[in-house]
C-alpha cells in the first residue's frame, strides 16, 4: 500500500471510529489499534493512539459539555490518574491474554448482572473510584466503566460526555508518562495531532446521531456493544 493509501485509509478509519465512540461511548480505540499497528508498528501505534484518542475523547467533551456530570468524572479521576500513569509505565509489552480475556468475561457479566438487577451497578463515590482505578491501569475506561454510568442514569449526552471527559483524563496522564518515557515522539505526536480534524469530524457526526436516539435505544447499542466487546476479547485476548 503506498503512502498516500495508508494516509487515506488512517485518516477514514479514525473518522470512522470516533463516530462510533461518539455513539457508545466507547469501542473506536479498540478497532482503530489494529489499523495503527499494520501501518505505524506497535510501539508508535500505542502513542499516536493516544494522541488520536484524546482528540477524540476532547471533542466528544466540547459537544457534550453542557451534560458532563463533573461531580462523577472527578470521582473517577481520584483513581484513573494514579492507575493510568502506572499502567502507562508498564506498557512496554501488550497487555497479558489472560487478564485481555477476564476483562471480556467482565463485560459480559456485566449486561447480564445489568439485565438481572438493573440498580445494582449504582456504586458510591469510593467503589466508582476503584473502578476507575481498575479501568485506567488497562487501558479501558469505555467498557469497564459503562455499566456504571449507566447505574447512576447517565443517558445520550450525559453519558457520552461523561465518559469522554473521564477518558481524557487517563490519556493525559498517560501522555505525560509516555513522553517521560520517550514512547511519545515529535513524529508520533505529528500524527496524532494530524488526526485530530478526522477525530473531531467523526465525533461531531456522532453526536448528530446520539440525540436522535431514544433512551431505550441507547441503552440497547450500549449493550450490544458491551457483548462485542467482551466477546471479542475473552476469544481472541486481545
Amino acid at each position: 500500500m503506498g503512502e498516500a493509501l495508508q494516509a487515506i485509509a488512517i485518516v477514514a478509519a479514525t473518522f470512522a471510529t470516533a463516530a462510533l465512540s461518539a455513539v457508545a461511548g466507547f469501542g473506536g480505540g479498540v478497532l482503530l489499534l489494529p489499523v495503527f499497528v499494520a501501518v505505524l508498528g506497535t510501539r508508535d501505534a500505542v502513542a499516536v493512539l493516544t494522541v488520536a484518542q484524546l482528540a477524540s475523547n476532547g471533542s466528544r467533551v466540547w459537544f457534550n459539555r453542557t451534560e458532563i456530570d463533573r461531580r462523577l468524572v472527578g470521582t473517577f479521576a481520584m483513581g484513573a490518574a494514579p492507575a493510568a500513569a502506572a499502567g502507562a509505565a508498564l506498557f512496554a509489552t501488550a497487555p497479558l491474554p489472560a487478564l485481555t480475556r477476564l476483562i471480556g468475561v467482565f463485560l459480559l457479566v456485566m449486561v447480564a448482572w445489568r439485565r438481572w438487577k438493573p440498580h445494582a451497578a449504582r456504586l458510591d463515590d469510593k467503589a466508582f473510584a476503584a473502578v476507575g482505578a481498575a479501568s485506567a491501569l488497562v487501558g479501558s475506561v469505555g467498557p469497564m466503566v459503562a455499566p456504571f454510568f449507566l447505574a447512576r442514569g447517565l443517558m445520550r449526552g450525559a453519558y457520552i460526555g461523561t465518559e469522554a471527559a473521564s477518558a481524557v483524563v487517563m490519556h493525559l496522564t498517560k501522555l505525560v508518562v509516555f513522553g517521560a518515557a520517550a514512547v511519545l515522539t515529535a513524529t508520533s505526536a505529528t500524527i496524532g495531532l494530524a488526526l485530530a480534524p478526522a477525530s473531531a469530524a467523526g465525533a461531531w457526526a456522532g453526536k448528530k446521531i446520539v440525540d436522535r436516539l431514544p433512551a431505550h435505544i441507547f441503552v440497547l447499542v450500549i449493550e450490544a456493544g458491551l457483548i462485542a466487546s467482551g466477546l471479542l476479547l475473552a476469544i481472541t485476548g486481545g
